[in-house]
């Protein structure tokens, strides 16, 4: 068997270099290969002294001259389990075992690097181990972007870990999914609310639990957001644990990567039963209210009406007064708070035709007393009723105090859009001279206030100036009108 090894490597070195070309042998091309390869190449003795070493392995060491290290202990250059390392592999080179190890270690002038080291017997014509191979290659930039790897992937874990102790602490129900909608993630509130076991929701699961009357709905939304990247927002009845379907706003927005595609779909479904009982709930009593307050410009309109009978010399001026009282139903109807149901499907395109319709009850045979002016600003329902309510408030107080209380009185109305602002002045003149703020706020006053605050995220500033009040709205022209 000793014999046979022996013979192999004779008749396999023997063909090498009949195979070669003329001129070149064996040495030559293992010296050019040792030069220039960046591996350190190493021959020990049994014991693990330093015999040779190949001239790329000087330089990756950073030696200027192997013979100042030449007949040292190999283990010696390394240090802590390194070094046990070491040991252990001449142990096993000495009884014909290769062995191999990774570890830190300087280099002759003290550069730390990560090296991945394979110690291999070179065995003699009879198969006995004679000396040792090392074989060391530098892999210090590999270890290097594996330790970045391994710190990226435990800050991904601890953003992961961070994220669902977020979610579950959230009131609301907290969901994701992989850009083709596929949902993979609900937060604890999902399946407190559901009542479904964990992972049963997965996939398309979640379709199951909205109403019957809800699901091709909120599927045709949730495909349009899917194929468009907008966001996801929509209402609709989620099966609760208990068996009965309450009422969720469920919203999405895409996550994107630096490329603009998107990552993620991150979304939330917040219960909003309550609210919406409440809200309709209001909206009822609301219009129960309106009816009511309709009836009564009714009976008044008929009161004038049977009245201007009786006397013709007023037919005129009743006239007059009952177009001013349809104006005032008019503008009750736009002031009014309103449902998705009782919304008027007419839209009112500007701001300017809102006021005109609002304020015309104060108009009369003088139309210059009341000048609407400035740009065309465009308008939605959803502004139109706290911007009714408003300069209804304005011009009513006008009519009892201020301007439009006297012949003489004007109001000015200047709307002006600059960039991205809305700014509405109302300036009064030629009234009764005012001496001072008022010192009680009325309910009114109050209400224009929250009104533009709390809706259309604008500021409202009273100016009383001697000459006459000054009101100057501001707010954002996105939130007048609905995209």
């Amino acid at each position: 068997m000793k014999s046979n090894v022996g013979e192999r490597d004779h008749v396999s070195s023997a063909t090498i270099i009949t195979d070669l070309p003329e001129g070149l042998n064996t040495a030559d091309i293992l010296r050019s290969l040792l030069a220039a390869s960046s591996d350190c190449v190493k021959i020990l003795d049994l014991d693990g002294r330093l015999l040779f070493m190949s001239e790329g392995g000087t330089r990756v060491m950073e030696i200027e001259d192997f013979r100042q290290i030449q007949h040292c202990p190999w283990p010696d250059f390394w240090s802590g389990p390194e070094q046990q390392a070491a040991l252990e592999a001449i142990a096993a080179g000495r009884e014909g075992r290769s062995y191999h190890f990774q570890g830190y270690t300087a280099t002759f002038k003290g550069t730390l690097k990560y090296w991945a080291v394979e110690v291999l017997p070179i065995r003699n014509r009879d198969g006995r181990p004679s000396h040792l191979l090392s074989i060391s290659r530098d892999i210090s930039a590999v270890r290097a972007a594996d330790l970045e790897i391994d710190r990226l992937m435990e800050q991904a874990r601890h953003h992961e870990l961070r994220f669902r102790m977020l979610a579950d602490a959230m009131p609301q129900m907290v969901w994701s999914t992989r850009p083709d909608g596929y949902h993979d993630y609900y937060n604890a509130r999902w399946y407190e609310f559901t009542g479904m076991a964990v992972g049963s929701t997965d996939g398309e699961g979640w379709n199951g639990l909205f109403h019957p009357d809800d699901q091709e709905r909120a599927w045709e939304r949730w495909r349009h957001s899917l194929g468009t990247g907008e966001l996801y927002e929509i209402d609709y009845r989620l099966r609760h644990h208990s068996g009965e379907y309450r009422w969720v706003l469920g919203r999405a927005l895409p996550m994107r990567d630096a490329d603009g595609a998107i990552d993620r779909w991150y979304g939330t479904c917040t219960d909003i039963h309550v609210a919406k009982e409440t809200a309709d709930s209001l909206a009822l009593l609301s219009q129960e209210l309106s009816h009511r307050i309709k009836n009564i410009f009714a009976i008044i309109n008929g009161i004038i009406g049977q009245s201007a009978r009786w006397f013709p010399e007023s037919k005129a001026f009743a006239s007059d007064i009952q177009q001013r009282l349809a104006a005032l139903g008019r503008a009750h109807d736009f002031a009014r708070p309103h449902s998705e149901e009782s919304r008027s499907s007419a839209t009112l395109p500007t701001l300017q035709n809102l006021l005109q319709e609002i304020l015309r009850p104060y108009r009369t045979e003088d139309q210059g007393r009341l000048q609407i002016s400035g740009d065309e600003i465009a308008i939605d329902d959803r502004s139109a009723t706290p911007l009714a309510l408003v300069f209804h408030e304005l011009a009513t107080n006008a009519a009892k105090y201020g301007a439009l209380s006297t012949i003489e009185g004007r109001v000015a109305i200047v709307l002006e859009a600059h960039g991205e602002r809305c700014r509405i002045t109302w300036t009064e003149t030629n009234g009764p001279r005012i001496t001072g703020e008022p010192e009680r706020t009325g309910f009114g006053t109050k209400l224009s206030l929250v009104s533009v605050q709390g809706q259309l995220g604008g500021t409202l500033e009273r100016r009383w100036l001697p000459e006459g009040l000054q009101v100057v709205l501001e707010c954002p022209l996105a939130n007048l009108l609905r995209h």
